[in-house]
């Protein structure tokens, strides 16, 4: 088994990281160059950078910032957000990002993927997908659940689905935007137009600390063969491990766990490795 990384993100609005429920109800978490310091120096394996209203707002990353924090810390360091060309790719790495996480314009425009992965390799693009449960024929937007049961979620209709299997559809400009695309679909095709790694986020476990979506996260890590990163709902250690563990995700993302100082990376890798999960 490979060894399993765990990844702090720093989503970050106008110049200041922030934490939301469900992408809403947004909250100061600090400064993002204080926060990938803390971060580096406790062993993090890698940071995630995304301005998440980027996209939204059709506003531009700002380069200074990204030169900011990337100069700060000595570990791998992914950045998203607005990132619409082949030339703001090269811009993001060149101000120091190791990768670039692209959303909204890969959706918009596929042939991006490949045409990013030639010119800086398909170790470098990130595809970021924002997942949630629906039901088409009402527009439902299902809450969170555990497992592949919705009778913890309180709802009166099942989730729409394919040969048995859930359904969930991808989401665009900050998880505003429904695009009727199916997430496991997508993931293939992002992976067959060049993409080295997924970061998977679910909308409806986003920020609830319930746990991470793990039907989602097994059944896009069983369909691609490039790394998963499981996103949204980290709330205990047990969490991370039931990700890795039985989402079978190559990685955990985290933010609230870690910004407001409940568990530190080296509690969180120490419970892991203690669990037989090999860590970096």
């Amino acid at each position: 088994m490979l060894a399993k990384r765990i990844i702090p993100c720093l989503d970050v609005d106008r110049g200041r990281v922030v934490k939301g429920i469900r992408f809403l109800d947004l909250i100061d978490a600090g400064d993002p160059v204080e926060q990938a310091q803390r971060y580096d120096r406790e062993g993090a394996d890698e940071l995630v950078f995304l301005d998440i209203t980027a996209s939204s707002d059709s506003r531009e990353i700002v380069a200074e910032m990204v030169r900011r924090v990337a100069d700060s810390v000595f570990i791998p360091f992914t950045v998203g957000g607005g990132i619409r060309s082949t030339d703001d790719v090269k811009r993001i790495l060149a101000s120091g990002a190791d990768k670039v996480s692209l959303n909204t314009s890969a959706v918009n425009d596929p042939s991006l993927i490949t045409r990013g992965a030639r010119a800086v390799g398909s170790q470098a693009i990130v595809i970021a997908i924002d997942a949630r449960r629906w039901e088409p024929d009402t527009g439902i937007k299902m809450g969170p659940s555990k497992g592949t049961d919705y009778a913890d979620a309180g709802q009166t209709q099942q989730p729409h689905a394919e040969n048995g299997k859930l359904s969930w559809q991808v989401f665009t400009h900050g998880g505003r935007v429904p695009t009727g695309i199916d997430v496991i679909e997508w993931a293939r095709r992002a992976e067959e137009l060049g993409a080295g790694e997924i970061l998977l986020t679910s909308m409806n476990a986003d920020g609830t600390r319930d746990g991470y979506d793990i039907a989602l996260t097994r059944a896009v890590s069983e369909a691609v063969s490039v790394p998963v990163i499981a996103s949204g709902g980290a709330g205990t250690l047990g969490h991370l491990y039931e990700a890795l563990a039985d989402g079978k995700a190559s990685a955990v993302l985290a933010a609230s766990i870690f910004h407001f100082g409940e568990f530190t990376i080296a509690q969180a890798k120490e419970y892991l490795r203690g669990r037989g999960l090999p860590m970096r």
